[in-house]
């Protein structure tokens, strides 16, 4: 239950909900939610430390970067090369 009302929420762990549910259905994003929970949680009661807070922007940056690096190398693969637009405000 605590993986559905995760989804909600405006949170790094509710945009990887999110993330998942669009690749793999619910189902796994729901299962995948609440093993990345356990392990936080896990890690948490062995060192004895805090929870972090990430924030969604924080998160989604790091998203976006991966996504970009992941593109450049298939792109250079196929012996292409990404340039990127400039953005319109």
């Amino acid at each position: 239950m605590c993986e559905q009302s995760v989804g909600r929420t405006q949170t790094a762990l509710s945009s990887f909900y999110r993330r998942i549910r669009g690749r793999a259905g619910g189902k796994r994003a729901i299962t995948a939610t609440a093993h990345k929970l356990a392990r936080l949680v896990y890690r948490m009661l062995k060192h004895g430390t805090e929870y972090v807070t990430k924030g969604l922007a924080e998160y989604e940056t790091k998203m976006r970067s991966q996504a970009e690096r992941s593109l450049k190398r298939k792109a250079a693969g196929l012996g292409f090369e990404l340039v990127p637009k400039a953005v319109r405000k």
